[in-house]
């Protein structure tokens, strides 16, 4: 197990409109600031379910990359401007996704496939690893591209994706 700065949500109703299975789970990476609560909340709002803010605890079984909250945090989510607020939440989830957060971010169009890199006390092999996006959080379109990229990972739509996540 590794404890990990990124914040965790499992897409649950949020991705009804684009396919996304429930049961995949989104690792939100990037610095103090960079949005990954934010775009929590508003995936939150969608219908996503809270299983870790700031601070994800990163785990293999069964042969899968799963998530969960550091002991104390569960269920808290940090909103900026209005405090820590208590929400439902997941204890789990099973990682199919991950998204690196930077403000101002200069995405590719079309960009190649990479993988998440774990820190190497996880030990995670290659065919673990999720996919990894690299999106610019505040935009409106911002949780959208990330149930978007979730369901197309998931049927395998894209050319150089792999078969299932």
């Amino acid at each position: 197990m590794t404890n990990v700065h990124g914040t965790t949500i499992l897409i649950g109703r949020a991705g009804e409109a684009l396919g996304a299975p429930p049961d995949a789970g989104v690792l939100l990476l990037g610095e103090s600031g960079a949005g990954k609560s934010d775009l929590a909340l508003r995936l939150i709002e969608r219908g996503a379910v809270l299983v870790a803010d700031d601070r994800t605890e990163l785990f293999v079984r069964d042969h899968t990359l799963m998530a969960k909250a550091v002991p104390g945090l569960e269920g808290l989510l940090e909103v900026r401007g209005v405090g820590i607020i208590e929400l439902p939440r997941a204890a789990e989830a099973r990682v199919v996704l991950s998204v690196l957060l930077a403000i101002g971010a200069n995405t590719l169009r079309l960009p190649p496939t990479h993988y998440y890199e774990a820190p190497p006390s996880l030990a995670l092999p290659q065919e673990l690893r999720p996919p990894i996006l690299h999106l610019a959080p505040f935009e409106a379109s911002a949780p959208a591209k990330v149930i978007a990229a979730v369901a197309a990972h998931a049927k395998a739509l894209f050319r150089d994706s792999r078969k299932s996540v």
